[in-house]
């Protein structure tokens, strides 16, 4: 299964691959917008150098086997949107397997979020990664929020994670599997 999230794959309308140091100067358009961080702890926003790290920090993950965050690439225009993946998380000292999605503001309101959200939590549940998938949405975050509910998740709690107030959605395994069988 490993080797396969780390190969380009398609939705509907994005390309999806493993991040590349090529990529820092279209995610620092994402780093450097105030709109985009709003929600993100102080230290991980508005610095140029920012988004070199946090291409480090997704090619770490993958040498290491705890997913990453990937690139999202626009079909039509061929530009870089965004990214979303599964990332390992360590939430109240439990690991857990998140899907996180983050978009270039000028991509926002085309569904892209939804989207990719969706594709990975395929990718989880079809891959029997986990049993539940989460994703940490600050408490103000209303988009957000509305991105992990299409997701099908539902808001199970609340926690403090890296310094942020944020609520815990989460689905289900069995969730996703009756869905699944709804829809055919």
């Amino acid at each position: 299964m490993w080797k396969y999230y780390l190969e380009e794959r398609e939705s509907e309308r994005l390309i999806i691959r493993p991040l590349i140091g090529s990529d820092n100067l279209a995610l620092q358009e994402f780093i450097m917008d105030e709109q985009a961080t709003r929600f993100f702890p102080d230290d991980w926003k508005l610095s140029p150098e920012k988004s070199a790290e946090w291409i480090d920090l997704q090619l770490k993950r993958y040498e290491e086997n705890r997913y990453g965050l990937q690139a999202l690439i626009e079909k039509k225009s061929g530009e870089f949107a965004g990214l979303c993946g599964l990332l390992t998380q360590s939430v109240d000292g439990i690991d857990e397997l998140e899907i996180g999605y983050h978009l270039i503001p000028r991509f926002w309101g085309n569904g892209y979020a939804t989207e990719a959200a969706v594709f990975f939590k395929i990718l989880g549940f079809e891959n029997d990664l986990a049993k539940s998938l989460i994703s940490l949405i600050d408490k103000e975050n209303i988009p957000s929020q509305k991105v992990a509910q299409r997701n099908g998740m539902t808001r199970e709690g609340e926690t403090l994670y890296m310094g942020m107030k944020v609520f815990i959605y989460r689905i289900q395994r069995e969730e996703y599997k009756r869905a699944a069988l709804i829809r055919k």
